[in-house]
């Protein structure tokens, strides 16, 4: 079997400019808001477990607004989810690439068929707009078609040499549980490339959803169900980190964990799987996505329209929310200047309010939490640098922040060097390209970047030395494809895993070499 992942093709986004679309948009909303409040049981394979603690999801737009309550694990619970998904590890591990690929495909078509239906959940839980939550799901789409392609080739690899006397063959096999802990901001797409990764290479998974976002999460589980999976073959649990978190990763059993959210969680993370527990006979695997602090370059040849563009629509998506987002522009000194004046207009008049309404640019962030810290930032960039737009909450029920930009930040400041996860951009002036490459590099991440110059010297130079686990050059930093752009990052953002690439299952497997004596 000849597998070319080139044949590939992204699922195509919906264009809410389309009356049938935007119709279809808003039937959904009103679909999804008829679930608000519903009770979600815990799942352990074919049980169903209620708790005495609830937690509930809210509407960062209306926080007023509960959108589920889910019933929490304990840790009696998450330590029988890790033990029955190794009891059952087994039998999923032998059941056909094939079987599996053919579920995956099928969730992949229960998706395209739910689509605007995931939108609203996302529109209405993770605070995303219509054309971000659009792309969340077709990105969800995408992983599991892409998947379903990876390990039809990992299930028939390349041949080996042949020694003379010998048939020698190379397999490909599961690892067991991994337990996935996917983030609030991606919180269909990451939750699913991360799960089904597991799952269609024949591991069983205990999945632990965000504590913003676990309706998504458990509407996904509907999904799995309504595909094929077996329901032994993975649990949707709810919990906190500090109750049940650690015991899934420290559990004896748990064979690999796949992780995507803060630096400091993730290196939590990786120092408890580090520790071998009694009865363990593996080394934990740490498949782990981690942040970032993106910087835009923006060099005096640039397209200056085009670069502006760029970088108010990877600084202010989704509100900042992105580990990709660009919360660092390096402006070449010629142009400093009259390109902020670009962005500061652009940023002006963008619209921010609940994200069910399309007329708005942004929506919430995810929640008072959030909005606190990042406006803490704020107050600590304004003594950093200078304020040119926002500063400050904007007005609604919701966790409104303005998009703001701070200029004149030296690259020592806190607002230069920490990730804020959120509607901020620090801009420095570089001397020469060589100068912002170096302030580009300056920092514990290293996932995303870009670089704006029509010099293809220059453009070679960033290729060569500008360190992140993605580059992009004369585009902004955001939006990567699954498929066209495999994406994880260096340094502090994690084990540039990089997800949606064709490398990626092998992190789930492990190789078995077999050479037969024949003669």
């Amino acid at each position: 079997m000849s597998i070319r992942l080139t044949d590939f093709r992204n699922e195509p986004y919906a264009d809410f400019s389309d009356p049938a679309n935007a119709a279809a948009m808003r039937e959904a909303l009103a679909l999804v808001r008829s679930h608000f409040g519903r009770e979600y049981d815990l799942r352990l394979g074919q049980e169903r477990h209620r708790t005495e603690s609830l937690l509930d999801s809210i509407n960062p737009s209306y926080p007023n607004e509960v959108v589920g309550r889910h019933h929490k694990a304990t840790a009696a619970l998450a330590a029988e989810a890790v033990n029955s998904a190794n009891t059952y590890f087994h039998v999923w591990a032998a059941t056909p690439a094939t079987t599996r690929v053919e579920m995956l495909r099928r969730a992949a078509q229960i998706l395209r068929r739910r689509k605007f239906e995931f939108n609203a959940w996302l529109v209405l839980e993770a605070g995303k707009s219509w054309i971000e939550a659009e792309a969340d799901v077709s990105e969800a789409i995408d992983f599991c078609d892409y998947y379903a392609l990876l390990m039809l080739r990992l299930d028939d690899p390349e041949p080996l040499v042949q020694l003379p006397g010998e048939r020698n063959t190379l397999r490909y096999l599961p690892l067991g549980v991994g337990v996935v802990i996917p983030p609030w901001n991606f919180p269909l797409a990451i939750l699913v490339g991360m799960t089904t990764a597991a799952l269609v290479s024949g591991n069983t998974v205990v999945v632990k959803p965000s504590s913003d976002t676990p309706t998504i999460a458990a509407k996904f589980a509907e999904v799995l169900d309504e595909a094929g999976f077996p329901p032994e073959s993975f649990t949707m649990m709810v919990g906190s980190g500090a109750e049940v978190g650690d015991l899934l990763v420290d559990h004896h059993r748990t064979r690999f964990i796949s992780f995507t959210g803060s630096r400091e969680v993730g290196l939590r993370i990786n120092e408890r799987a580090a520790k071998t527990q009694p009865g363990q006979i593996w080394i934990k695997r740490v498949i782990a996505e981690m942040g970032g602090k993106d910087a835009i370059i923006v060099n005096d040849d640039a397209d200056l329209d085009a670069a502006a563009a760029g970088v108010v629509a990877s600084a202010f998506g989704y509100q900042g929310q992105k580990c990709s987002a660009c919360s660092r522009l390096i402006l070449h000194e010629k142009v400093y200047g009259a390109f902020l004046d670009e962005i500061v207009e652009r940023t002006r008049v963008l619209r921010i309010g609940p994200a069910d309404d399309p007329a708005n640019d942004m929506g919430p962030v995810i929640n008072e939490r959030s909005r606190k810290s990042i406006l803490k930032y704020i107050e600590i960039g304004k003594e950093e640098g200078r304020l040119l737009a926002g500063g400050a909450a904007a007005p609604g029920e919701g966790f409104y922040i303005e998009p703001t930009i701070i200029a004149d930040v030296p690259p020592s400041a806190r607002i230069f060097q920490e990730e804020i996860f959120g509607p901020v951009l620090a801009v420095t002036p570089a001397r020469d390209f060589e100068h912002a490459l170096e302030l580009a590099n300056d920092s514990e991440y290293g996932l995303t970047g870009a670089a704006y110059t029509r010099d293809p010297e220059r453009l070679r130079l960033a290729a060569d030395r500008f360190h992140v686990g993605n580059l992009y050059l004369n585009r902004k930093c955001t939006g990567a494809m699954v498929g066209a752009h495999p994406f994880g990052g260096f340094n502090m953002s994690g084990t540039d895993s990089k997800a949606g690439g064709p490398d990626y299952l092998f992190w789930f497997v492990q190789a078995k070499s077999i050479a037969e004596k024949t003669g």
